[in-house]
This record gives C-alpha cells, structure tokens and sequence, in this order.
C-alpha cells in the first residue's frame, strides 16, 4: 500500500514539472512571438536597418545568418563527419581515445564567449582578416564540432553490428563497409543532428561578436562577385548577424522604434530556430520510414 501511495505521488510529480516545462516554454514564445509578429512585414525582411529613424528593417543581418550558417557548416560537417567515423570505427580502447574524447568535452563545455575571444585572437587579429564571416565561421566550427562528432559518432554505433560484420563477411573492406553500409544506415541521424546544430549555429551571438563584428557595411545585392568588397558573398567583410542586431538594438539602438524592431527580429529568429527543429525531426523520421520501406 504504502509502495503504490509513493509511486502516484512521484508519478504526479514528475507530471507537475514536465507541464511547468512546458509552460514556461509556451509563455516564452508565446511573450516573443505575439511581440514580434504583428512587426514582421515585407518591408521589415527586405529593407535594411535604419540608424536614426524609425521604421528599419533585417534584411542584411537575415541575410548574413543564413550565409555564415552557410560557410561554418562547409567546415563544420567535412571535419565533424570524419572525426565522428574515427572515433566509431577506428579509435582502439587506450589512453590516447580517452584525450580525444576528454578534449571533445571540454570543448562542447566551453562557453561560447570563450570561444569569441580566442577566434578574435587567432582568426581576426593573428591572420590580419579582422572582422569578417570567415573569422566568425571558423570561431564557430571551433563552437560546433564537439557536437557534430558526437552526432555522427553515436549515428554510426547505433547500426546494428550485424550490418557490418555482414559485409565484411562478403570480403568488402572496412572502408567500402563504412561509405556503402554504415553511412547510409546512420543518415538519418547525422542529417537530424546536422539541422539541430545549424540552428545551434543560427541563434549563437556571443562569439559572432568577436569574431563576425556588430556592423554591416553596405551591401550591392546586385553583385554576387565574392571577390567584390560590396558583394554579399564576400567572405573577408563584417557581418552583423540577426542574433547580434538584436543585442546591439537593445543595449546601443537609438532609433524611436528600437523595442519593436528587437520583438521582430526575436521573432524572425525563434520562427526560423523552431523551423530547423521541427525540419529536423521531419527529416530524420520520412529517410527512416524511406529506408524501412525500400
């Protein structure tokens, strides 16, 4: 009796704070969002921000989110999904495994400001770049590689071991195993990672102020020559993020309408987050059924 008291008293309790999760979740979209939407327009997604009077808009830190999420997951996924493949399928049980693993720890423990100040050293002032998407993509590879090798790392020891020992049994070797087999196996993983570390990358700020800079120069939309100083696809310019806007227009923004355009551009950012959330289990769950049904 006593036994089956203490179970429905830790089952309603476990049930209050799985709601008091949820609620505090929905009061704080729900603050941002009803803030923000009634802001958001055609004008305020295409139009660029204003300096001292009201009525500006996001387009090009909405621009240079995408493109810096852009350039950092080039980087990210080629050395995230080899470190992930070495990790699962070639590191041996030793002392050496065991730093690797201890350096991916700290590394994913670090706090991003952290790691702002150390791509401020190393990408904007020892290489000379200064401010740049180049600077602020490295320095955030450097923020979301830990996460993307432990993705891929756990996609590919979650395949049954049965797979690999059945193609090896064939006479494929371990690398025609790993690219034919396994990967294609744990795809479904490393893509759902993928997209939750892109959003992971999309609302980061504090190392992109370090790195990426808190201003955006002019940008010619009409010129795509990355090589052009005014192109938008210029890797070795600044570029105010969307993430970045939103802080530097609460703390420094002068224009009368600064409250409204920090709600729409929170609410564009929460929008887009929750977007790459959802897609990411959308993806994972049709490649699995996909997969099961071929």
């Amino acid at each position: 009796m006593k036994a089956k008291v203490t179970d429905r008293i830790a089952t309603v309790v476990f049930y209050l704070i799985a709601f008091a999760i949820i609620g505090v979740l929905a009061g704080l979209l729900g603050w941002i969002l009803v803030r923000g939407v009634q802001v958001i327009d055609g004008s305020f997604l295409t139009t660029p921000p204003s300096t001292v009077i009201a009525g500006g808009g996001i387009a090009p830190q909405l621009f240079n989110s995408f493109y810096l999420l852009f350039l950092t997951m080039l980087i990210t996924l080629p050395l995230g999904l080899g470190g992930g493949i070495y990790m699962a399928e070639y590191a041996k049980p030793g002392r050496w495994t065991r730093f690797i693993r201890l350096s991916i720890e700290v590394l994913s423990s670090l706090p991003s400001i952290v790691v702002g100040l150390f791509g401020m050293l190393l990408f904007v002032q020892y290489t000379g770049w200064g401010f740049s998407l180049a600077a602020g993509a490295l320095a955030l590879t450097v923020f979301n590689l830990p996460l993307m090798v432990r993705v891929v790392e756990q996609a590919i020891t979650s395949v049954p071991l049965e797979q690999k020992e059945a193609s090896l049994a064939l006479g494929v070797t371990h690398w025609q195993t790993i690219t034919q087999v396994i990967l294609p196996a744990a795809l479904p993983g490393i893509l759902t990672g993928t997209i939750l570390a892109a959003g992971r990358v999309f609302g980061e700020a504090a190392a992109l102020m370090f790195t990426a800079g808190m201003s955006s120069p002019p940008l010619d939309f009409g010129n795509w020559d990355p090589t052009s100083p005014t192109s938008p696809l210029h890797p070795f310019r600044p570029a105010s993020t969307l993430a970045v806007h939103i802080w530097k227009i609460n703390s420094e923004g002068i224009i009368p309408d600064a409250g409204e355009v920090a709600a729409g551009a929170s609410a564009v950012l929460v929008i887009a987050v929750l977007l790459f959330n959802l897609s990411a289990r959308w993806v994972g769950r049709w490649i699995h059924r996909k997969m099961t049904s071929s």
